[in-house]
């Protein structure tokens, strides 16, 4: 069907994106392309596959016990927000790590890393299995300005900006495919013919690009094509476990990855909500569910994104959309992964053409943080952002600090001023685990917004004791967990004097914090303390009209 064709495109290169990004980021650190491409993507091209072929599956079940053919599937892919998290703070970095503070081979390091992603992924889809009888649980405990204010934090700062980096290198192409992006997805204005916009944004701002090629301007070059490795067999190397050894150096990760999952669990939930705002209602704790197993499967395959539901079922659904774009983008993504086509995809298609596709989802997500919030709780959206922007900061003063030049130098961070020192040390602090920090600073901004300081106050002291042990604000290199105390042989996992200081301050700040919010609570009036939530809107519904 022609709806298909067009719901297609758009979940197909939005999951094609997402894949090119994890060899991109990847790359920035160092780390392999080939290796990426034969270890990392299929198993993650899998999860795809598996996930998009059980949500057809459920379609048709569905359409059989309506008895209805305008059922729509519900569209799967690759996190977005996951995909940027896990290859800036986890796989990246942990690759670095690896070559520069332990010596490892670049082939070693990788193992190293790619390990560390498959303990990641796998305890997500795990936690996410066990989540999926509790999902509304979680929804209710949490507000939405704390899931979903890591989420905005995230989009914002990592996922709409990095790419423009890439976008405006090649500013000519890079600006016409934003442009035909976000005039189609967020303008809604529709191409000639109903083109897909990440289709037309793809052929126009590709023809562009090697036009330029063909003229000869600088900056502008005709791929080289890399030799495809025809099913690809590395990545089935994790089925002998040897992943499994390396769970020492994935427990400092887990506290960056796991709140994706939870994130996920949140946003399956509002997905289902979404479907059925649009006509099909599907059983939330099997959606998922769904993504559970598929996120569980991607990573005992060495995969290291999770998948999880699309927002955008009503627009798919809207453009007539049923079960087969879902299959398309089942079996091309897992195609690609599997049988090794995916290398000559990755060498033909400019970047520039296809990354703006981000720059799009990333303010969607951050307007739809913002419009599935209640208006009162704005600013706890907004202070969510903040610890994200640290992260950023370091992104970019990291990729400073361990340049080549610096270090043939001999320069490092201890080189320079004390006031420089003193400042990157805190904004490090601060990007340290800044996922967790986003929701617990949101959400206990929300609760003090709803007067409701016994919350409030909780959630800082929790900010503390995760301060205690690292989960939040670890000065050590690559966000490693540690004890605050022990004895002199437990050095490893005992945190040195040096940072002590700062660590126990960061601690007693959130202890007085909460301490202080909990007193509040009993010099409130009687009456005002449950006044601000029953005079403030309801929790609005989400924008069923979002596109991805």
């Amino acid at each position: 069907m022609p709806g298909d064709v067009n719901a297609f495109f758009g979940l197909m290169l939005d999951n094609l994106t997402g894949l090119f990004l994890v060899v991109i980021l990847l790359s920035g650190f160092g780390f392999p392309t080939e290796f990426a491409i034969s270890a990392l993507v299929p198993g993650t091209a899998l999860g795809v596959l598996v996930g998009d072929l059980a949500f057809v599956y459920f379609a048709f079940r569905l359409a059989r016990k309506k008895n209805s053919s305008d059922v729509t599937a519900m569209p799967l892919g690759l996190d977005t927000p996951s995909v940027f998290g896990v290859c800036l703070l986890i796989l990246g970095p942990s690759f670095r790590q690896g070559v520069d503070s332990l010596g490892l081979s670049e082939i070693d390091a990788a193992y190293r890393t790619w390990h560390i992603g498959i303990w990641c992924i796998v305890m997500s889809g795990v936690l996410k299995l066990v989540m999926a009888p509790a999902s509304n649980w979680v929804r209710r405990v949490v507000p939405r300005a704390g899931l979903l204010g890591s989420l905005a934090a995230i989009a914002l700062a990592l996922i709409s900006f990095l790419p423009l980096s890439e976008i405006l290198a090649r500013p000519l192409p890079g600006l016409v495919a934003l442009a035909i992006v976000l005039t189609t997805l967020i303008a809604r204005v529709p191409l000639p013919g109903r083109v897909p916009g990440t289709l037309g944004a793809l052929l126009v701002a590709g023809l562009i690009y090697y036009l330029m090629c063909g003229l000869g301007v600088d900056g502008y070059h005709f791929p080289s094509l890399s030799t495809i490795e025809w099913f690809p067999t590395r990545w089935m190397e994790c089925w002998n476990g040897s992943w499994i050894s390396a769970w020492p150096d994935a427990v400092p990760y887990l506290p960056i990855a796991l709140p994706f999952a939870i994130a996920t669990v949140v946003g399956g939930i509002d997905c289902t909500e979404s479907a059925a705002a649009a006509g099909d209602a599907y059983h939330t704790p099997t959606v998922i569910g769904v993504e559970a197993v598929a996120t569980l499967l991607a990573g005992l395959s060495g995969g290291v994104i999770q998948t999880t539901p699309y927002i955008g079922h009503p627009a798919y659904k809207a453009m007539g959309g049923r079960a087969g774009y879902t299959l398309g983008t089942a079996l091309v993504i897992g195609s690609a992964g599997l049988i090794g086509y995916f290398t000559f995809l990755n060498d033909i298609i400019p970047k520039p053409a296809v990354l703006p596709i981000l720059v799009f989802i990333g303010l969607e997500i951050t307007a739809q943080s913002f419009s599935a919030t209640p208006k009162r709780h704005y600013a706890a959206v907004a202070i969510a952002c903040l610890p994200a922007l640290a992260a950023l900061v370091l992104n970019f003063s990291g990729q400073i600090l361990s340049d080549q030049a610096l270090r043939d130098a001999g320069v490092s961070v201890s080189d320079l001023s004390p006031v420089f020192q003193e400042s990157f040390a805190t904004i490090s602090m601060l990007g340290s685990g800044f996922i967790l920090t986003s929701l617990l600073w949101a959400w206990g901004l929300a609760a003090s917004i709803d007067r409701n300081l016994r919350t409030a106050g909780i959630v800082f002291l929790v900010c503390g004791v995760f301060t205690l042990f690292g989960l939040m604000h670890s000065p050590l290199e690559g966000n490693r967990l540690f004890l605050p105390l022990g004895p002199e042989h437990w050095d490893t996992i005992v945190l040195g004097p040096e940072s002590r200081s700062k660590v126990f301050e960061f601690a007693a700040g959130y202890a007085v914090v909460g301490a202080l919010l909990l007193a509040w609570r009993r010099w409130l009036p009687a009456g005002d303390a449950a006044r601000a939530p029953l005079e403030s809107e309801p929790e609005p519904k989400l924008d069923t009209d979002a596109s991805s």
